[in-house]
């Protein structure tokens, strides 16, 4: 995709306003697009990414550039590329890099303009040479090198060295020799003291790179981006190659700072591979610095810093003056040793030299930092606090050195960072994403099946924990995690300040976006949302305050109840337990989350109509965990997501409904196609095939088994499966992906046979043909003549908002019948059992959920211009089921005795319930706001 939209865009980029207007002649359009950053303008810039949305046929892909200027008009370096597109190949989403900048402006101008004639030659050459990246790859048999004008940055090919040399723009090199490191264990030791112990294996690995790309543009280059691809290989006794990794480390022009995209897949067998460490080490030369000009810097909570020399001259018995002491807490060059007291310069040498740092974050709750001479000493204690800020540095004052930053360190825990060989020619930092210090990765079952050997008694345990246990479906293998880690090189120790900046930065790096009211206009993201009002009815107001009361206590509960961790962060749970005061985090169906009812599009909906920066970044934590973590990326179950359950993989119930895209879409387009999802989006592409695998219905059939898995005749949920697969299509097809050819095939022959249905969604199963797309009607109706099987739980994972789109995308070339079908569903959903039999010929029978499914009602209300429906809409979400009005829309303050630690309470909200409100709200106010009273 990138390759063929930089072709088509092979002139996008470096292009200012001024230049733009010089041609007033020109037929063509210009729109100016403000973007501005999310929360508060960020002290520093290192370069970003960020996408941009347009209004159908407007700008042509092939013959549309973009310019920008900062907020005085100011040109600034841009690189464009397409995303996604309208079906008349119109520029749907675009992506953006500026590079990094000495001065931060409070917004961004980004022009489009088609410009026709023959000046467009001109103004694109003019353009170009006005102004020059500093950017520059070169690309040979053995490695990159990737230079941005302040930093150049070496990566191998081939080996175990990711990163074999960091330069600073003076020559220096800083860092070097950076890699993987792992180690595992093949069993972990058991606290019944009844069993002999089992023998325990242990492992180490390093990186083993199998391919080393670099993607970038020639012609405006702002931005490159390198990926390195492998696996970790033993270093000492015998293990097989595995740990799937995938790193992306992006680069900007002016920029002295490197963005790296981790990512790891488990690919383990969890009663044998037991992961006791996962690290990025590099090493940080420091040959020819004194002992006393080497600094360590090790970022604490709220803008603290430890800072500390290897060999430290403050506080000692004798002093080295003012001027030494104050140069080596600021990270300065100490004044020679010959204007010491001799009393000092004299006997230096016992003072000792500190050699090795380690800071460790095990709990969210604190971390511990330490320190020693060198190894087989002892280590001295220092005093450490709650939430490390993930940074660490260690250098020189005149050799310079290296900082490396994880974001959301504490909330990843166990984490570490470590300084080693500090006294030495060459030091080394080494960045924990998993600590050694923790307990060994433990990816076991956490109950042995309990006798569920067969249907019936995994039914039956299903009904009392509402746990769907299998086994052999209750399996890691395949899952994955993305960390995100910041690279910062100096020439020289840098200040206090500036690392305080930086660990700022790491954990909320700059993104810029689009007004809501800009996004909404160009309905590129759906045209079911709306911004706020500033002037609401009093009912509306009131749904807005109860909207944020649910988006803060989804925040707060995060903090209060801890949900951090490796793999836990970035998810929520699902039912409250009012009797213990916490959540069900220990009965089966009921714990984690794991997308239900798709409070993900509730998130992200809620982001685009308010703009606010907690929200964004509460749902990108969202939108990682739920794309890597509850979803298989490799094995027999690749594509699937994992159903709600006590561990994150737990339940048998793999389905499409998980892992679908609408999940990531917004965060897609607004990050300007981060590649890590796009990645994502590209795995869905075949997730129709583990329907080969999987059939999700195997344990509720009433066909005496009769059904025989066939790639012709797959059974096909028409809401919960196609929901994900259209969604998947479309996105393929509107990023014009690889295979978006037959994304949109599939998309149109699905459409249609569902409207070839009797009674279209209604029928609720179909037999999917995997090669064609043709959906054919149910075994149970073989002749079409109208089945009738309705489900609450359907529309409940972005169906009604995937049509919605799908509407927008298609216009007049929706098929008729497809839309009247769903328009049919929306209706009768929530008309009643007379109307439905009337209509169908047998009611839908008991449903539940209708707060939820209100906004299809709203949805018909708006399509049909019918009023009688709109008020409908409103009786179904104030007075059915889900949260009614009259509930407290408060928390209340809990300690003491009644629970463990200090919480805030509101047992009546389950986050089924919270979705559905939220997204009902939304949708409703956007749809049928007047009907409102």
């Amino acid at each position: 995709m990138y390759l063929r939209a930089f072709k088509i865009l092979a002139f996008l980029g470096l292009y200012s306003t001024a230049v733009a207007q010089a041609y007033p002649n020109d037929s063509g359009t210009e729109d100016v697009v403000s973007v501005k950053w999310i929360g508060n303008t960020p002290a520093l810039s290192t370069g970003t990414t960020f996408g941009l949305p347009w209004p159908k046929g407007k700008y042509p892909a092939n013959g549309t550039t973009f310019t920008s200027s900062d907020s005085g008009n100011s040109q600034v370096l841009l690189q464009s590329w397409v995303i996604a597109y309208w079906p008349d190949d119109s520029i749907k989403w675009s992506g953006h890099a500026i590079s990094g900048s000495e001065t931060v402006s409070e917004e961004y101008r980004i022009t489009a303009s088609t410009l026709t004639g023959s000046n467009m030659t001109a103004y694109s050459k003019s353009s170009k040479d006005s102004l020059a990246s500093g950017l520059t790859v070169t690309d040979s048999a053995d490695a990159i090198a990737v230079t941005t004008g302040k930093l150049t940055v070496t990566f191998p090919k081939s080996g175990n060295i990711l990163v074999s040399a960091i330069e600073t723009s003076s020559g220096k090199i800083v860092g070097q020799n950076g890699r993987l490191i792992l180690s595992s264990q093949s069993g972990v030791e058991d606290d019944d003291e009844s069993e002999a112990q089992p023998s325990i294996n242990k492992f180490l690995f390093e990186s083993n790179i199998e391919e080393t790309t670099v993607n970038y543009d020639e012609d405006s280059s702002v931005r490159a981006l390198v990926t390195v691809r492998g696996k970790h290989q033993a270093t000492a006794a015998t293990h097989d190659e595995w740990l799937p990794f995938v790193l992306r480390f992006y680069l900007y022009a002016n920029s002295d700072a490197v963005r790296v995209i981790h990512t790891l897949v488990f690919d383990g067998k969890p009663n044998e591979d037991f992961v006791t460490g996962i690290g990025l080490r590099f090493e940080v030369p420091l040959a020819g610095e004194e002992l006393y000009n080497r600094h360590v810097r090790l970022a604490g909570p709220d803008r603290g810093l430890l800072r500390e020399a290897v060999q430290g001259l403050t506080g000692l018995r004798r002093d080295p003056g003012t001027a030494a002491r104050t140069a080596q807490l600021n990270g300065k060059e100490v004044p020679n040793i010959s204007t010491w007291p001799t009393s000092v310069s004299s006997n230096i040498q016992w003072v000792p030299a500190w050699n090795d740092y380690s800071l460790t974050q095990l709990s969210p709750e604190g971390f511990t930092v330490r320190k020693r001479t060198k190894a087989g000493q002892g280590w001295v204690k220092i005093p450490g606090g709650s939430h490390a800020g993930g940074l660490a540095y260690l250098g020189g004052a005149t050799r310079g050195g290296l900082a490396v930053a994880l974001r959301d360190f504490w909330k990843r825990y166990p984490t570490s960072l470590d300084i080693s060989n500090a006294a030495s020619d060459v030091g080394q930092i080494t960045l924990w994403l998993y600590s050694p210090s923790g307990e060994p990765m433990d990816l076991r079952p956490f109950h042995d099946g309990l006798g569920e050997d067969t249907y019936d008694k995994q039914l039956d345990a299903l009904d009392i924990t509402y746990e769907d246990y299998e086994r052999g479906y209750d399996t890691p293998y395949g899952i994955a995690r993305t960390n995100e880690i910041f690279l910062f090189p100096f020439d020289t120790t840098p200040s206090a300040d500036t690392l305080s900046a930086l660990t700022e930065h790491t954990n909320e790096p700059p993104v810029l976006a689009a007004t809501p009211e800009y996004i909404q206009q160009t309905q590129a993201v759906g045209s079911y949302w709306a911004t706020i009002p500033e002037n609401m009815t009093a009912a509306a107001q009131t749904i807005e305050t109860h909207l944020d009361f649910l988006i803060k206590y989804n925040q707060d509960q995060i903090a209060q109840r801890r949900w951090y961790g490796f793999w836990d962060h970035g998810d929520i749970m699902h039912t409250y337990d009012a009797d213990r005061h916490t959540w069900r985090y220990d009965i089966g169906g009921f714990a984690w989350d794991n997308s239900e009812l798709s409070p993900n599009l509730f998130f992200w909906n809620y982001y685009l109509r308010t703009g606010r920066a907690d929200v964004y970044r509460f749902a990108e934590a969202h939108a990682r965990h739920t794309g890597e973590v509850d979803v298989y990326h490799i094995g027999p179950f690749k594509g699937f997501g994992t159903r709600h359950g006590v561990q994150h993989w737990g339940d048998s119930s793999k389905q499409i409904r998980v892992s679908t895209p609408i999940y990531r879409q917004v965060f897609y387009y607004l990050s300007g196609g981060d590649e890590r999802v796009g990645e994502l989006l590209d795995e869905l592409m075949d997730a129709d095939k583990a329907f080969l695998t999987v059939d999700p219905r195997r344990k509720v059939r009433q066909d005496n088994g009769s059904y025989v898995i066939d790639p012709t005749a797959l059974d096909l949920d028409l809401g919960l499966d196609w929901s994900g697969l259209a969604a998947t299509w479309l996105i393929e097809w509107e990023r014009r992906g690889l295979r978006w050819e037959e994304a949109r095939s599939k998309l149109n022959t699905t459409m249609h046979s569902i409207a070839n249905l009797k009674n279209g969604f209604v029928t609720g199963l179909g037999l999917y043909n995997l090669e064609t797309g043709a959906i054919a009607p149910p075994a149970t109706d073989p002749n079409n003549r109208g089945s009738v099987t309705v489900s609450h739980l359907s529309a409940s994972f972005g169906l009604p908002e995937i049509i919605s789109q799908l509407a927008d995308y298609l216009g007049a070339d929706m098929p008729a019948a497809f839309e009247s079908a769903w328009l049919d569903y929306c209706i009768y959903y929530g008309a009643g059992a007379a109307a439905q039999a009337a209509r169908y010929g047998s009611s839908f029978g008991s449903l539940s959920l209708r707060q939820g499914h209100s906004r299809l009602t709203a949805y018909a209300a708006r399509k049909l211009g019918n009023a009688t429906l709109a008020a409908r809409a409103w009786n179904e979400f104030l007075n059915t089921d889900g949260f009614a009005p009259s509930l407290p829309w408060t928390s209340v303050p809990l300690n003491g005795s009644a629970v463990l630690v200090p919480v805030d309470e509101a047992a009546w909200v389950s986050t089924n319930d919270v979705a559905l409100y939220c997204l009902a709200a939304i949708e409703n106010l956007a749809q049928v706001a007047d009907a409102l009273g």
